[in-house]
């Protein structure tokens, strides 16, 4: 192997050297606590940490990088105390995760590493929008996001590639080529020779470097990123290197031939540069030991101090108290009583609107939301005052824009990504559900992040245009969802979910958007979460519902005098207000549930289910619920009305008042 030192001082090849050595050891060692049963599961690095460690000593301590699970050098490199990472494997309370995931699945704050979550791709595009957060700011940072040549064939791959692209961002792109996926080699995953030849589809530079050469990682990743800081731009970097370990210990290495192995061995990147450092009289034998046993002796300490701790424990006010950020829901009220008549189109825009001059780091990002206003025209007029830097248009990938409101928010900023219809959502369903709504119980760390969601049928557009799918997300632990029916309530509680610091799906229906109005204060204010809206009293029957069904509900007690009904519009569904539901039903003793959505394994079938379970004494009549059929949504006019649940409440309205 040729080593090139260039201008590198003699300090800093030794440096590398002992970069690249401690990673090693301590691998050495976690596979003899592995087969003594001491840690669960090991992905190894072995053979590839010139990679980890070249790209990390490259960077500025102020610069963040996101690892994979090989890429034990790069948490070694930025000196996190090995206690911390030991315990972290042994699921102890001083690692990061506080038990709750195991291995490399956790990030820092204090030493700017965001770790991988299991899909792999999302963090590619959460490195996205760390990057956009730095450009934003004029920072002159650089991100580096680690992925294999395996998940190259994700499309988040390629939705970040482009994105990065498109925006310029300042990313370095860093995949690890190690031959095989698992057990599945590079021939069966992709039909290209150099995975760097795909920089070209998305108009970046790319490189491919040695990735068993220290010198060349480091030099040439130093020299990219110094680059990039000048001239901000991402480039994608292929590192050829090999997995001389399983994908994970258990499953071995059966499946590589033999000559392969030998030949990637006599690559270590540890020995080779070693030899070369010896040659040139810069590394003593002595020396060597001197290292190993110094090494040895940190990495015997932290495991003490790490296996002397107890073990884990917690109760079930702690685990459902780190779900979400702490919040205050602090509740502003307007300054002036002067009010105006707006459409819920309005009241959302308007809201929108005073939330980005209050938060100066707020971005929308969204299909054709800049000048073009977004296909409901809410974000009209918004370029000329808040410039396209903050107001972002976005290819068509949802996955990615996703992931990048996630890096803006790790950066440090607030992001809001308009759906262009809810339906849409189903692109960009992962990272919603296993990167934002997991990351604060994981590791701390908050997703401040507002998903603008058109929803529901009503209005002819058919099976993709028309669902109203909130159910996805009240099922996932992590996810605030807001559903309002009318424009003070929109406007209000959009306000609060842009300064709630956790993740909030917000549900705008498109029936409503023009077709009602009301009187909206015209100052900027919040409304708290968790917080139905009695809109009716009375003491015969108990009506549950949001959305759209608040309008229906309305109409048919209106054709019913005789039932003097409780009408409750929840408003929110996660945090639900089970207290309202609860004493309205100890009143009436009787209750029906409306939803727009199907019935299966809607919000009204937890709502009956915990009426049953805390409020069985005073009910007089089955609970009821009632949503649409059990069809995707039709397009035709009378075949839609046939779908919708506003007719069938009408007939179980009744009959539950009869009853």
């Amino acid at each position: 192997m040729r080593y090139h030192v260039g201008d590198l001082e003699q300090q800093k090849l030794l440096d590398l050297y002992t970069g690249m050595l401690k990673p090693r050891m301590i691998e050495e060692k976690m596979l003899i606590l592995l087969r003594q049963g001491k840690i669960s599961k090991w992905f190894s690095g072995i053979g590839q940490e010139a990679i980890s460690v070249g790209v990390t000593k490259a960077l500025k301590e102020s610069e963040y990088i996101l690892p994979m699970h090989r890429n034990l050098g790069v948490f070694t490199s930025r000196d996190i105390p090995l206690h911390r990472l030991f315990a972290q494997w042994q699921g102890k309370a001083s690692g990061f995760t506080k038990g709750r995931d195991r291995s490399f699945h956790f990030g820092t704050q204090e030493y700017k590493i965001v770790g991988m979550i299991s899909h792999l791709g999302p963090q590619l595009g959460v490195a996205d929008g760390i990057a956009l957060a730095d450009m934003l700011r004029r920072k002159k940072r650089v991100t580096a996001v680690f992925t294999g040549e395996g998940a190259t064939s994700e499309g988040d791959f390629h939705e970040a590639l482009n994105v990065a692209s498109v925006w310029n961002l300042p990313v370095l792109f860093c995949i690890e080529n190690n031959g095989y996926g698992l057990s599945t080699p590079t021939n069966e995953q992709y039909n290209c020779e150099h995975l760097a030849d795909r920089a070209k589809g998305y108009g970046i530079e790319s490189r491919i470097i040695d990735g068993n050469n220290i010198l060349e990682v480091y030099s040439k990743v130093d020299e990219l990123c110094k680059a990039i800081r000048r001239r901000p731009r991402p480039i994608l970097l292929e590192f050829k290197t090999f997995r001389m370990r399983g994908h994970e210990e258990a499953s071995g290495t059966k499946y590589v031939p033999d000559k392969l192995m030998k030949e990637w061995g006599e690559k270590d990147p540890i020995a080779n540069y070693e030899t070369f450092l010896v040659n040139e009289g810069i590394l003593t034998q002595e020396r060597i030991e001197e290292l190993k046993s110094s090494i040895s002796e940190e990495i015997n300490e932290n495991l003490k101090l790490a296996f002397d701790e107890d073990a884990i424990s917690s109760t079930e006010s702690k685990e459902l108290s780190d779900v979400y950020k702490a919040s205050e829901n602090q509740i502003i009220k307007p300054e002036s009583d002067h009010k105006e008549e707006l459409r819920f189109v309005d009241a959302i825009s308007q809201g929108l609107e005073q939330s980005m001059y209050r938060h100066n780091e707020l971005i929308i990002m969204g299909q054709d939301v800049a000048d073009y206003g977004g296909v409901f025209k809410i974000t009209e007029g918004f370029v000329p005052k808040f410039g396209k830097r903050r107001v972002r248009n976005t290819p068509i990938c949802e996955s990615a824009i996703v992931s990048a409101a996630m890096g803006l928010s790790i950066n440090g900023m607030k992001a809001v990504v308009e759906m262009q219809f809810a339906d849409f959502v189903s692109s960009g369903f992962n990272p919603i559900v296993n990167y934002l709504a997991k990351v604060h119980y994981r590791w701390n760390e908050n997703a401040d992040v507002v998903i603008r969601m058109p929803c529901g049928g009503g209005v002819g557009a058919g099976p993709f245009h028309s669902q109203t799918n909130e159910a996805w997300f009240t099922k996932t632990p992590g996810l605030k969802v807001v559903y309002p029916a009318f424009p003070y309530d929109a406007k209000g509680l959009l306000n609060t979910a842009i300064n709630d610091p956790n993740p909030v799906l917000f549900f705008e229906h498109k029936g409503l958007y023009r077709s009602v109005k009301e009187e909206v204060p015209v100052d900027y204010y919040t409304l708290p979460f968790g917080k139905a809206s009695v809109l009716k009293e009375g003491n015969d029957i108990t009506v549950v519902t949001y959305g759209a069904g608040v309008h229906w509900a309305l109409e048919i007690l209106g054709n019913h005098p005789e039932i003097n009904a409780d009408l409750l519009d929840l408003r929110t569904l996660q945090p639900l207000d089970e207290e309202a539901i609860y004493n309205s039903v100890k009143k009436t003793g009787k209750l029906i549930v409306l939803q727009e959505d199907t019935l299966f394994g809607g919000v009204a079938s937890d709502i009956a289910a915990m009426v049953m379970e805390n409020c069985f004494e005073y009910l007089d009549a089955p609970v009821k619920r009632v949503g649409s059929l059990e069809t995707p949504v039709p397009f035709a006019k009378s075949l839609e009305e046939n779908y919708l649940p506003k007719h069938r409440f009408e007939s179980a309205l009744v009959e539950l008042y009869q009853y």
